[in-house]
């Protein structure tokens, strides 16, 4: 698990407040970024979200939490996973 302290300047959520430092685990709320989700996602809130953050980063956080941990990544733990998942390496813990 990658958990490290890393400086930025994003915005929290609708206060405007700056955040200085973006973190693992930190309220996903406290991002003020685009969230995304596939075009595969239901619409009951089964989705995982990924944004962009001005650090380079990739945030994820689960759709039925979006106000829950905001779950942080580099780009190539990210495109290791993303490869990992096209080639089927976690195709088992869906059954």
């Amino acid at each position: 698990m990658h958990v490290q302290m890393h400086p930025s300047s994003e915005l929290v959520g609708k206060v405007g407040i700056r955040v200085d430092t973006v973190y693992n685990g930190m309220p996903a709320e406290d991002l003020s970024v685009a969230w995304r989700k596939s075009k595969r996602s239901g619409a009951v809130g089964n989705c995982v979200e990924v944004a962009r953050l001005s650090t380079g980063e990739i945030a994820m956080r689960n759709s039925r939490f979006p106000t829950g941990p905001a779950l942080v990544y580099t780009e190539a733990e990210i495109a290791a996973f993303l490869a990992g998942a096209k080639d089927g390496e976690f195709d088992d813990v869906i059954g």
